[in-house]
């Protein structure tokens, strides 16, 4: 027998052999960005499934199947496959930091530590459905006036470019003095069409610019310290940042995460530096064996109430449920907050619009108003 088709054979028959009994092909690992909703759906309802008292990997084999195609189930399909051959839940998770975060894969690995899974996952289910709801209010806070005043901008220049240029070549035919409010919005008009492209290169260059900031760790620092003092959106913001760290270290802490971890995650969790940095000196003052109140009432973010709350739970040894009643409370006077900033921006919104509207309607009016009167002279 020859060489080549020697070779030829021993190549056919390792085709043959298949996954099993060949060389296996690794799986490939998933990726793609998944949606938040994916997560905390799967989270509750893994959750679910547990408290159920499915074993863990028919837990997941059951969600996998059900899910529609997309990232989430591909990062499910592998972390199955990792559990099936022989790796941890909370090691299979670690593997894909872009969904399962350091909060998420801790919790999961004390947990299995503690033989308390079931616990973890209900708890850790609740804080993702209460940490997504208090994101879409505050982003629903955002977004109505946010939307409002993009358009009333888009109607305004609209005018500007469209409409008055039009009342300028008929007033050029009328003989006499404009009024001053016509002169003031014709010289704009025509100041905006000359300069059409700066009414794009503007916002342009306003975003690169905030986007240089959050870049460097000085501006992403004056930023955000700035949205906390912002008038009406200051309030909700560090109430619900708030929020967020209570929660946080409160589900940590109840889950048997040690506190030094607990902080740790907590800080690389927040959304703002200023918070991160306060809760840095927390855990520098920890470390040093002092309680979290002291350290928390100088870092300046946090108010009397939190601080209190939080030392009378190191003092009777509750700390994660003084910490989840904090949340609890701060989330409820974010829903307070938003109501009452709704309630002034609405019509404080309405009212700019329509000055800013009547005036542009007085103004071109204002000429034939003239006009009729001499004709009627």
């Amino acid at each position: 027998m020859s060489d080549k088709l020697k070779a030829r054979r021993e190549r056919l028959a390792e085709k043959s052999a298949g996954p099993g009994l060949g060389a296996s092909t690794p799986r490939p690992r998933a990726s793609g960005r998944v949606a938040r909703k994916a997560k905390v759906l799967f989270t509750t309802q893994f959750a679910t499934l547990q408290d159920a008292g499915l074993p863990v990997l028919r837990s997941l084999k059951v969600l996998e199947n059900q899910m529609k195609p997309g990232p989430m189930k591909r990062v499910v399909g592998d972390v199955c496959a990792d559990v099936e051959a022989g790796s941890s839940l909370s090691e299979s998770m670690a593997k894909h930091p872009g969904v399962f975060d350091e909060l998420y894969v801790n919790m999961i690995r004390a947990g299995e530590a503690s033989g308390a899974l079931t616990t973890i996952c209900n708890r850790l289910a609740g804080f993702m459905e209460k940490a997504e709801a208090l994101r879409r209010r505050v982003r629903g806070a955002m977004i109505y006036p946010m939307m409002v005043m993009m358009i009333a901008i888009a109607i305004v220049t609209f005018i500007m470019l469209f409409v008055v240029p039009k009342f300028e070549d008929a007033f050029a035919q009328l003989r006499g003095e404009l009024p001053g409010m016509t002169r003031f919005l014709i010289d704009s008009s025509r100041w905006m069409v000359e300069h059409w492209y700066l009414l794009l290169a503007i916002p342009l260059a306003a975003w690169g610019g905030l986007v240089m900031l959050t870049r460097n760790p000085a501006g992403r620092h004056f930023l955000d310290r700035t949205k906390l003092r912002l008038p009406l959106v200051g309030g909700v913001m560090q109430r619900s940042q708030v929020a967020r760290f209570a929660r946080t270290l409160g589900t940590l802490s109840a889950s048997g995460v040690p506190l030094m971890q607990a902080l740790d995650i907590t800080g690389d969790a927040a959304g703002n530096v200023v918070v991160r940095n306060a809760v840095e000196s927390v855990k520098a003052a920890v470390k040093e064996g002092e309680p979290i109140a002291r350290p928390m009432a100088e870092s300046g973010f946090f108010d009397d109430i939190v601080v209190n709350m939080v030392d009378v739970g190191e003092e009777t040894g509750e700390l994660d449920r003084m910490l989840m009643k904090i949340a609890d409370n701060n989330d409820a006077e974010v829903d307070a907050r938003v109501s009452a900033m709704t309630a002034v921006l609405e019509p404080l919104l309405i009212v700019t619009m329509a000055v800013i509207v009547g005036f542009i309607v007085v103004a071109l009016y204002l000429p034939l108003l003239k006009l009729q009167e001499m004709i009627g002279k």
